[in-house]
């Protein structure tokens, strides 16, 4: 700890020849307040999080050219200064994880030409220091890895293909958000993002909502989802839960929950989520330092008719860390 004595002992103050008793004291008063201002910046000063964000407008298009003012960040409703926006270059692993239960019969053919839309729009261009990758994986009676993580559109399209109703089944959503967060959390991507396409079919899982959404805010994923079919209002336990997980999930991450009343608008759909998932950006905000972390941190957009949805990044991946 460090001695203030040596800064402030006033006992031994003794009256100079070249000042008066009181330019003395005044002096040492300002070496004790400047030694302290020194102790104690450390603890003061900011560290920087980060944050990727898409901005909307309201015919849901991204919007570009956007800059530190264009942006209010807070931490448990307290506003932090933006510091730095530029265009988020960051490799993604984006896992599709697609309802092929007997309740998708009807959208099959539909779903396959939005698939395989949407793998050209993401997996086929570069990214920043190296490529998207993505994983398919179909949720009928339990989560099967059709695809595995690959930048390669063709073997994703392939993987498409392959894609059928299973006859007599239900989906597994809620354990596919499970398995797929184990999975990012061991191969520690910087920016992860899960994409859903579901029906309003049954939901087989026997999970609750918080044994989903527990796994989901660790792993750092923005979650995506599409719902093909009216909402049913189901009172049955696996469908309630399911749908606190799409309610709750996609808003906490900085993602989108879209209900499709056909299966025919599922591709102009999907290339709305390209479309923001490739024009977003990554936000650099001040932090306070701090022993206790925000419960909440949310981002907006300073001006009308903007809307703003982002995704915290990990400490954990950043290397040293929205």
């Amino acid at each position: 700890m460090t001695d203030f004595k040596a800064f402030c002992d006033i006992d031994r103050l003794t009256l100079s020849k070249r000042g008066t008793y009181t330019d003395r004291v005044s002096r040492y008063i300002t070496t004790c307040v400047l030694a302290l201002a020194a102790i104690a910046a450390p603890a003061a000063q900011a560290v920087q999080r980060s944050m990727y964000v898409s901005v909307l407008d309201q015919k849901g298009a991204p919007v570009p050219d956007l800059g530190p003012s264009d942006f209010v960040v807070r931490e448990d409703g307290v506003a932090r200064e933006v510091l730095k926006v530029e265009p988020a270059t960051d490799p993604m692993q984006i896992a599709l994880l697609v309802d092929n239960s007997a309740a998708s019969r009807s959208a099959i053919a539909d779903l396959r030409r939005a698939l395989h839309e949407f793998v050209v729009a993401m997996a086929g261009r570069p990214a920043g220091r190296g490529r998207n990758e993505m994983a398919l994986t179909t949720l009928a009676d339990r989560p099967t890895i059709v695809t595995d993580y690959t930048s390669d559109a063709a073997a994703l399209e392939k993987g498409v293909d392959r894609i059928f109703a299973q006859p007599q089944s239900g989906t597994l959503l809620m354990q596919g958000i499970i398995d797929i967060c184990k999975g990012f959390k061991a191969r520690e991507a910087q920016r992860q993002v899960i994409v859903a396409v579901i029906t309003d079919g049954p939901e087989l899982s026997d999970r609750f909502h918080d044994h989903v959404l527990e796994p989901l805010k660790d792993s750092g994923a923005a979650f995506h989802a599409l719902v093909i079919g009216p909402e049913t209002g189901s009172l049955e336990t696996n469908m309630r839960e399911r749908g606190l997980v799409l309610d709750e999930g996609t808003r906490d991450t900085g993602g989108r929950r879209d209900t499709l009343l056909t299966s025919m608008a599922l591709s102009s759909k999907l290339a709305q989520v390209a479309a923001e998932l490739t024009h977003q950006y990554k936000i650099t905000y001040a932090h306070p330092q701090s022993l206790i972390p925000p419960e909440r941190v949310t981002v907006s957009a300073a001006r009308a008719g903007m809307e703003a949805r982002g995704t915290l990044i990990k400490e954990r991946r950043q290397g040293s860390r929205q």
